[in-house]
């Protein structure tokens, strides 16, 4: 596949493919496609320039990894991926221009967000005030819950989710048929469970949950400042807003979903994908635990600094500096 000017690229692509595959004769085909054998030959074994060749394993790639993760990157996010997984540095501007030739591009992503009423006197300020970047883990929390449609049945799934500002990472998570009290709360168990020394701010909605007096009490048990949204506000909780939009836009393209069990079984490994695998462009390609060991790293003093990319570290050992 040429990338530059297709000219007759398509019609002598098509005949290689059927000659290989189908042993038709190459003459015939020629005669058909209006096309001369010696074109087609010269064609056959010409020399590949070194930029086409780049860019047909870069196309190559872009297939591949469309494939693979069923239609969710974006140029961007393609870009990023693909020089993570490559050790490679394609420009986000060469894979745009490629993904538009192979008619590659992202699903759209669409979120609704409801809002809960609450009594004044159970909320508290929004303490965090936008500010969604964390200097160590367990120094702040943002939770929040939203709901998945099973299809072909009137049943719903909830997930409640506490996210660690400081790598995005899920600190804890909980499935319910049921949005409740109980889901809220034995999601911040399992969190504390994992988590035993955690102080951290602990942001969310205005969710009648949060607004308990019960929830309220948890929190100040285990010595946790709150801070709430405000009405209408959802920016106020962008990271776990950014969250659904994510598990909504590449779960459902990643996963067939047919069942509650299925839907089940996608949210946990999605989750599992998201924590364990996934690269976050906000950390340098570098999946949450990998970023966390970088800046383990960094604090015992085994290396310098790390840039933008994982690949751009400066190891060195305390003896020698």
């Amino acid at each position: 596949m040429r990338l530059g000017k297709l000219r007759y690229d398509s019609k002598f692509i098509a005949i290689k493919f059927f000659y290989e595959t189908k042993n038709w004769s190459i003459n015939w085909m020629c005669k058909q496609l209006e096309i001369s054998r010696a074109a087609y030959y010269k064609w056959l074994h010409r020399e590949i320039p070194k930029k086409e060749a780049e860019n047909m394993k870069l196309a190559e790639f872009i297939k591949e990894y469309d494939e693979r993760f069923n239609h969710i990157l974006g140029y961007r996010r393609m870009t990023s991926w693909i020089n993570h997984f490559n050790h490679t540095d394609y420009k986000p501007k060469r894979v745009h221009r490629i993904m538009k030739k192979l008619g590659i591009h992202s699903v759209i992503r669409k979120k609704k967000k409801k809002y809960t009423s609450s009594a004044p006197e159970s909320i508290a300020e929004n303490k965090l005030g936008r500010d969604f970047y964390a200097c160590a883990p367990n120094e702040k929390w943002a939770t929040d819950v939203t709901e998945f449609k099973v299809l072909d049945e009137s049943k719903k799934l909830y997930l409640s989710v506490i996210l660690d500002l400081y790598d995005r990472y899920p600190v804890a998570y909980v499935i319910s048929p049921r949005n409740d009290n109980k889901l809220v709360f034995k999601t911040f168990d399992k969190a504390l469970a994992t988590n035993p020394e955690a102080k951290p701010l602990f942001h969310s909605d205005r969710g009648f949950q949060y607004t308990s007096k019960v929830f309220q009490k948890k929190l100040k048990e285990h010595e946790m400042e709150q801070s709430m949204s405000r009405v209408g506000r959802c920016i106020d909780n962008g990271p776990t807003e950014g969250f659904w939009g994510i598990i909504n836009t590449e779960m459902y393209q990643m996963y067939e979903i047919t069942n509650e069990e299925s839907l089940r079984f996608a949210i946990t490994d999605y989750i599992r994908f998201y924590s364990e695998e996934r690269p976050h462009i906000l950390y340098g390609r570098s999946s949450a635990p990998h970023f966390r060991y970088l800046t383990c790293l960094l604090d015992r003093g085994h290396i310098r600094s790390y840039q933008s990319s994982p690949m751009a570290l400066i190891l060195y050992s305390p003896q020698t500096s």
